[in-house]
């Protein structure tokens, strides 16, 4: 573990070299149904500190190690398990715990890929939070691990998995909405709480903050506390609004349509509305190419003009999903006369058509109403998070995967490359090339 953990930091050494290193890994194995599961908890902040809450309220669930660079956050977690479980600064004594089952990694972005392979090596299962990598290059090299491993890696996207997305995949697939052409996915926030201008402690400071061991990969820079509580305003630690915001739509739009990624993208964006020294856009909007359809999508920090949007249309109608509804809005029915067509046509000639068409007269054939719309509820099943722990439990699949999870952080990774590059990219799907 030491040597694998020294060759790692230094070279950030691929998949394959760390497990030659740590040695064979035994298949997935389902835990017994009064099994307790050891848990270890690295990056105990914003997200961090829910999913830690989230977990030790899951019934056979032990929260035992958490792990975070700032001393508050770790103080944080001993208050709030009132004192029962152990930390530290250093991951890698969760990793050595072999009494810890399963790790949640809730850390900035570029930590993320890095983590996954020590806590797989480890012989860990995984649960991180999206995007699961900090570039398309990192994807397959992620993927190939967790099929070297035998273990379970899941990703916290949760809308994947909700029931709300499988009622829109089934509609999708009954083919109640016709030719499919366009989508749209959509999320405005105008607070600077929604584009994340955080508070940062008063006691932030080099001695509080392991900051050379946070910063990790990104390039060394003097102490700047802003950036440990704000990363995701920085390209160093994020890809912003993208990895942060349109995965979570990307994942459950790739669930509803059955696909897995696009084709090309061209995304504009831009700092708009928080000049306040971040390098990561505020409003960006892109528009992607896939074999079939269109999908539009856009991220706006600066105005909550449009509170969100889930659309897919197509010829006969459109689907959108509510807070716990999907709604199929029906178009009306086409004319049975091109009506503006007629325009420039003499009395004559336009009554002679119309009579040819069974339209005596000369007038306009009245049009005929869309169907109402129809509103399908439904009931809210296991959490995101509750079903890793049920993977765990039975040896299911995971139901967000590193295969499924490459592909919609891939997807956000190649939007930020449209936009920082200025031009069209495409994605070879099936060899991870951007050009």
């Amino acid at each position: 573990m030491e040597l694998s953990r020294r060759i790692f930091l230094r070279t950030a050494a691929p998949a394959s070299l760390l497990f030659r290193l740590a040695g064979p890994k035994p298949a997935l194995e389902a835990a017994a149904p009064n099994d307790q599961i050891g848990m270890g908890f690295i990056g105990v902040g914003i997200r961090g500190s829910y999913l830690l809450e989230a977990f030790r309220k899951t019934p056979g669930v032990r929260a035992l190690f958490a792990a975070d660079c700032y001393d508050g956050h770790l103080a944080w977690a001993r208050e709030a398990t009132g004192g029962t479980i152990e930390t530290t600064r250093d991951y890698f004594e969760i990793l050595k715990r072999p009494d810890i089952d399963a790790v949640v990694i809730a850390t900035p972005d570029h930590w993320h890929t890095r983590m996954i392979l020590d806590a797989l090596a480890a012989g860990k299962h995984v649960y991180v939070e999206k995007p699961m990598t900090y570039s398309i290059e990192e994807g397959q090299q992620v993927v190939e691990a967790v099929r070297q491993s035998g273990k379970t890696l899941m990703v916290g996207s949760q809308g994947k998995t909700s029931t709300l997305t499988a009622k829109a995949r089934e509609l999708v697939k009954s083919g109640i909405l016709g030719h499919l052409n366009q989508c749209r996915l959509a999320t405005h926030r105008n607070t600077p709480e929604g584009a994340w201008v955080y508070p940062v402690p008063d006691d932030a400071s080099p001695q509080t903050i392991d900051w050379n061991r946070w910063l990790g990969p990104a390039p060394k820079i003097p102490f700047d506390a802003r950036r440990v509580f704000r990363w995701r305003c920085w390209w160093e630690y994020s890809g912003g609004v993208a990895t942060d915001l349109w995965v979570h739509n990307f994942t459950t739009f790739h669930e509803v349509m059955g696909v897995k990624g696009p084709h090309s993208a061209v995304v504009q964006g831009g700092i708009f509305r928080f000049p306040d020294g971040r390098t990561c856009p505020d409003l960006l909007s892109g528009i992607y190419e896939y074999p079939n359809f269109i999908l539009e999508i856009t991220a706006n920090l600066g105005s909550s003009r449009n509170s969100g949007g889930f659309v897919i249309a197509g010829s006969e109608a459109s689907l959108s999903l509510g807070a716990r509804t999907v709604e199929v809005s029906f178009e009306p029915p086409p004319g049975p006369v091109a009506w503006y067509g007629l325009n420039g046509w003499t009395q004559a000639a336009r009554e002679k058509y119309l009579a040819s068409l069974g339209f005596e007269g000369g007038k306009r054939p009245p049009r005929q109403q869309a169907k109402p719309p129809e509103v399908h509820s439904v009931e809210r099943g296991l959490e995101h998070h509750e079903l890793f722990v049920k993977c765990l439990r039975e040896g299911a699949p995971s139901p967000e995967n590193a295969e499924e999870s490459h592909f919609a952080a891939g997807e956000a990774h190649l939007g930020n490359l449209a936009f920082r590059r200025r031009r069209r990219l495409e994605w070879n799907l099936a060899s991870n090339e951007v050009s």
